[in-house]
């Protein structure tokens, strides 16, 4: 994975330790959170990153209120340095089947670039929720790297529950850290990929593989994840960028998004109305490049 600094512009990687990416899954709700900490935070965009699992694509600029021909690559970075927080959009998904490899490649950047804390956001199949529970409304699950069952007193403090389905015992949960830490293990008792039961969904999405790999780096990680369903995400987005906040102790009140501070409104701009023709934009050019 190769970082391009964007031309004139000077990285602060290392007061930069925090780091919020997505992980790709369904509804890209993790992306759109992203775009909505960006455009409310006016994050610096600082380079690219260019890795050869990440099927390649080419977009228009996707927070302008009019498209100027500002381009939207893979994977962008970006800066706050007075919150001392990088964010890294990823607008495509990876190569099938090289999950792995990629989640270790970035991880390894992230450790190299001196990150200590790695924020995940994400998504689940509001199919797979057995225990359904929604007296609170939307809510937010998480999973850390502080404790070996992935439990975080902070994300309990703040009215969180931890992914009950997360068991590192389990065989793909098992796998994927053996993986993580550069071990070999022998392939014969896991799953094909339509064998897979129940218990295997969780450690087979995107999130699982980066929360593996992060952590084998000897980083902190902070999965916040939410159930959703195709469709109309907006809400989902909020909901995650608001538990991003509030993890990392920001205040969106102090956003310079708009002149009224706070979240950027739909009236101001075009992020949420096109997110998912960008994306269509996106799988169409990549044809060309693939």
């Amino acid at each position: 994975m190769e970082f391009v600094i964007e031309q004139g512009k000077q990285p602060h990687h290392e007061e930069c330790s925090t780091l919020i990416l997505p992980a790709l899954s369904i509804g890209n709700v993790g992306q759109l959170a992203v775009d909505l900490l960006v455009s409310s935070m006016k994050a610096e965009r600082i380079g690219y990153l260019d890795d050869p699992f990440v099927l390649p694509c080419v977009g228009n600029d996707a927070y302008g209120p009019i498209p100027d021909g500002d381009l939207a690559l893979p994977l962008e970075a970006y800066e706050l340095s007075s919150s001392r927080l990088n964010l890294l959009q990823q607008r495509f998904p990876v190569v099938k089947g090289r999950t792995v490899e990629f989640a270790e490649n970035l991880a390894n950047f992230a450790a190299a670039s001196g990150k200590e804390h790695v924020v995940l956001l994400s998504s689940l199949d509001f199919g797979k929720w057995k225990k359904i529970d929604m007296s609170s409304g939307l809510q937010i699950h998480y999973l850390s790297s502080i404790n070996p069952d992935g439990r975080d007193d902070h994300c309990e403090q703040l009215g969180w529950k931890r992914l009950q389905e997360y068991n590192p015992a389990q065989r793909c949960w098992k796998y994927l850290s053996t993986l993580a830490e550069g071990n070999t293990m022998l392939e014969s008792n896991l799953p094909f990929e339509d064998e897979l039961e129940d218990e295997d969904y969780y450690p087979s999405l995107p999130f699982a593989a980066l929360f593996s790999c992060l952590k084998a780096k000897g980083l902190m990680v902070t999965c916040l994840l939410c159930y959703c369903s195709e469709g109309d995400n907006i809400q989902d987005a909020f909901q995650l960028a608001e538990a991003a906040c509030r993890l990392l102790g920001l205040n969106p009140s102090t956003f310079p998004g708009n002149r009224d501070g706070g979240w950027l409104s739909l009236s101001h701009g075009r992020l949420f109305m096109d997110h998912h023709q960008i994306c269509l934009s996106f799988r169409f050019r990549s044809y060309y490049f693939t």
